[in-house]
């Protein structure tokens, strides 16, 4: 099963406390005599006087206390005792000017060890912290992210990618990261990082594709579309991650390389069916979204293969149970999907049996013949709407002539 990242506050605290778990033992067995490796959180004024120590060796020490410095920052915020003290030494770290030299140890010259401190402590002070993330990146980290983004190093890249996804949640830093290479380096961690990594890849993705702002993004869907849907497969369909997956393959299917690419992949159709039939009501109207537009750009070619999935359940039961909008687009695939005369893929028994059956599992056989008429009627006054509306497009040219 997909770890589940979801960037929010909570989750950002979360990702922080595992990796410092990871290496409390590497630090109790360390010989360094900072004040803040041990001992209980420091009162506010020794907390100052620690944030002011801390800013002086990242900005005028040498290399080995630039990194000292860089794990005291994140020592200093894990002892805060709670959210309120972490963002107010997230608050004063970044008044005191620690961002900047930072950043600068994020650079090539600087050994691997010094830009690995640098990012983890830049993840902690951006964790919960939207104005230090505007601030990371207005002091120059896309491009030594994305040199990280494409380390030899795995470890560095998973840190440049989830250090990228923090950053992507500020709305004032979508349009400079969406400009930048970091959406194809995503992708092609999408396509050969870590289960993690990729998560993160794809949360990323999502924040800069849902961005109000110039540009908007270009995605390669040959490349992206196969992880996306592997992910897709492995996740629970009701879940955030899924919502964040389908919202993408949604955008995806708008181009005919998209749905060629959808279509191509084993399983890609019927991961969006089965989210139609399984997803949270967000996941459901992406995943229906993302058929109706393959059946839309060609019923002909894209019908047959949504009809062998077994989509007629799901949809039935997102017309009866799903948001205004949802409902709107399963009727519509569904009017596609049983409008093939020379085929006649769907006959009306077997469309009134499905209807039944679906009845009958909501509300028990005493009562499934009048919910299947109520949804048959439904169906029907959709269906009567549509053909009145193309008839009136139809008419109004020629009505235009006349006069």
């Amino acid at each position: 099963m997909v770890l589940e990242r979801e960037m929010n506050e909570d989750d950002e605290e979360a990702m922080l406390k595992n990796q410092a778990e990871e290496e409390e033992e590497e630090e109790e067995d360390s010989s360094s005599t900072s004040s803040t490796s041990k001992g209980t959180p420091p009162s506010p004024w020794c907390r100052k006087m620690m944030v002011d120590d801390v800013a002086r060796r990242l900005n005028h020490g040498d290399l080995r206390a630039k990194i000292e410095a860089a794990r005291d920052i994140r020592r200093l915020v894990r002892k805060s005792s709670n959210p309120n003290s972490k963002s107010a030494v997230r608050c004063h770290f970044a008044a005191a000017g620690v961002i900047e030299p930072l950043v600068s140890m994020l650079h090539s010259p600087f050994p691997l060890a010094a830009r690995e401190t640098a990012l983890l402590a830049l993840l902690n002070l951006a964790a919960r912290n939207q104005r230090n993330k505007i601030r990371i990146v207005t002091a120059g980290s896309i491009p030594p992210l994305m040199e990280l983004l494409k380390h030899q190093n795995s470890h560095l890249r998973e840190l440049a990618a989830a250090t990228i996804l923090s950053l992507s949640s500020a709305e004032s830093n979508k349009s400079t990261l969406a400009s930048s290479c970091a959406p194809n380096l995503l992708s092609q961690i999408l396509c050969s990082g870590s289960v993690q990594a990729r998560v993160d890849a794809v949360t990323s993705l999502y924040n800069l594709s849902s961005s109000e702002h110039e540009p908007k993004l270009v995605l390669d869907a040959k490349a992206v579309v196969p992880p996306l849907i592997s992910l897709l497969k492995e996740c629970k369909k009701y879940s955030k991650f899924a919502e964040k997956t389908t919202f993408l393959l949604e955008i995806l299917s708008g181009s005919e390389q998209g749905r060629g690419a959808i279509t191509n992949v084993d399983g890609g159709i019927l991961a969006l069916v089965e989210t139609v039939e399984d997803g949270s009501s967000i996941s459901m109207f992406h995943a229906v979204g993302a058929l109706l537009s393959l059946c839309q750009s060609s019923r002909d070619k894209y019908r047959e293969l949504i009809l062998r999935e077994g989509a007629i359940p799901g949809l039935l039961r997102l017309t009866a149970e799903g948001t205004s909008s949802a409902r709107d687009k399963a009727r519509t695939l569904l009017d596609l999907l049983r409008d093939s005369p020379k085929e006649k893929v769907l006959t009306s028994s077997e469309l009134e049996r499905i209807v039944y059956d679906f009845a009958a599992q909501i509300d028990g056989t005493d009562k499934a013949v009048e919910t299947a008429k109520r949804l048959l009627q439904d169906m029907v006054q959709k269906s009567v709407e549509l053909n009145t509306s193309r008839t009136k497009s139809r008419a109004s040219p020629r009505t235009a002539a006349i006069v």
